[in-house]
């Protein structure tokens, strides 16, 4: 019995002193995990929706409320902006889904490309909306309107052009 054992306790020393001689990679204790960035006059602060837009309002309610039992708002029509909105309560964020209202709808062109509808922007709050437009424009981030807009919230917004953002719309809402 004392054979094996011994066997056994050779062959995990080896791997151990292999192992050992393996380099471990460390952070160097003068390397920051956080980035320094310049102090701004505003600041970005939480996720406040995603906009999901969707070819059945009805449909994609009924499946967030009846099949995933979230708590989801009343439809809300928003002529100015061009749609129908319905909010999903996910608890630390909403889902904000979107339907084409009116024929000038920038979602209905965004449901021609994408018929099973899609993601279609995230929604940031900002403390200063005001002070984050003109930061944003003088770092060359296009405002895609000159003036920020009461949104769905009832709170100023502004969206940021995608090719600006890595490809994704961004809405700022003012928090």
């Amino acid at each position: 019995m004392a054979a094996p054992i011994r066997t056994l306790a050779s062959g995990l020393l080896c791997v151990l002193q292999n192992t050992a001689a393996v380099p471990v990679r460390t952070l160097s204790r003068s390397a920051s995990l956080v980035q320094k960035t310049p102090r701004s006059l505003w600041k970005l602060g939480r996720l406040n929706h995603v906009a999901i837009a969707v070819p059945s309002l009805e449909e994609a309610t009924s499946l967030y409320r009846d099949v995933l039992g979230a708590q989801v708002s009343e439809m809300v029509p928003l002529p100015e902006h061009g749609v129908c909105t319905v909010f999903v309560d996910l608890g630390n964020t909403k889902l904000e889904l979107l339907h084409p209202l009116g024929e000038k709808s920038p979602i209905a062109g965004f449901l021609q490309k994408n018929k099973a509808g899609g993601m279609h922007h995230i929604c940031i709050e900002v403390d200063s909306i005001e002070d984050a437009i003109a930061e944003l424009k003088k770092k060359k981030v296009r405002v895609l309107s000159e003036k920020p807009q009461i949104g769905a919230h009832g709170k100023l917004v502004v969206f940021l052009h995608p090719k600006d953002c890595n490809g994704v719309l961004v809405e700022l809402e003012q928090a």
